[in-house]
């Protein structure tokens, strides 16, 4: 159980799309709108979880044009979500951000994020530590990994938030921007690339 807590850990921990983007809202809209979207995302994480637990997931991953599409789902809105935080302005009212990526974003972020199917069907189908009783473990395992994955997808906000927090010259946070947009952008190519 505890091998698998540190592959949580460490799978949920690295930079992808849910986190980046997380520290991403945070720097560009502050602690409301990064909640909301933490909630978003939790909630869509989850349902990727259960996806891949009844086996919905192979069954629609199996087919090539649906994964095709839903790589192709997933660059074009992590594209969008990277061109929303580069072009959040350079002094963001925290009160005044309507346009902040909010709850459905977060989970249609994870609907179509391969590191989400992935990370999920690693945790998941691997990782046995109690072969006597596979719902009792499936069971343990979602809340291991929502009690490891709240944490860290907060403490990515704060960083975000502590980085608008720094009252950095509105160059500079446009600058923090654009890079938490190219991290993001970064990782759209490495998915694009990954062996399919």
């Amino acid at each position: 159980m505890i091998t698998f807590a540190l592959a949580v850990f460490f799978l949920i921990i690295t930079p992808g799309p849910g986190v980046l983007s997380v520290a991403g809202v945070g720097s560009a809209f502050g602690f409301g709108p990064g909640a909301r979207y933490i909630a978003g995302l939790f909630v869509g994480t989850n349902l990727v979880a259960i996806a891949v637990v009844s086996g919905m997931a192979t069954i629609i991953l199996a087919n090539e044009n649906i994964r095709a599409g839903l790589l192709i789902a997933s660059v074009l809105y992590l594209l969008y979500l990277a061109y929303r935080i580069a072009f959040a302005g350079t002094r963001i009212a925290f009160k005044e951000a309507p346009s902040a990526p909010g709850f459905w974003a977060g989970v249609t972020l994870q609907l179509v994020n391969p590191k989400a199917y992935a990370v999920n069907t690693t945790l998941l189908t691997g990782f046995a530590f109690l072969p006597s009783s596979l719902i009792a473990e499936t069971l343990l395992k979602f809340l291991i990994m929502n009690l490891i994955w709240i944490p860290i997808h907060f403490g990515w906000l704060y960083v975000g938030m502590t980085i608008h927090r720094l009252n950095l010259a509105p160059h500079v946070q446009r600058r923090v921007n654009i890079a938490m947009a190219t991290s993001m952008l970064i990782v759209v190519g490495l998915a694009l690339l990954a062996p399919k």
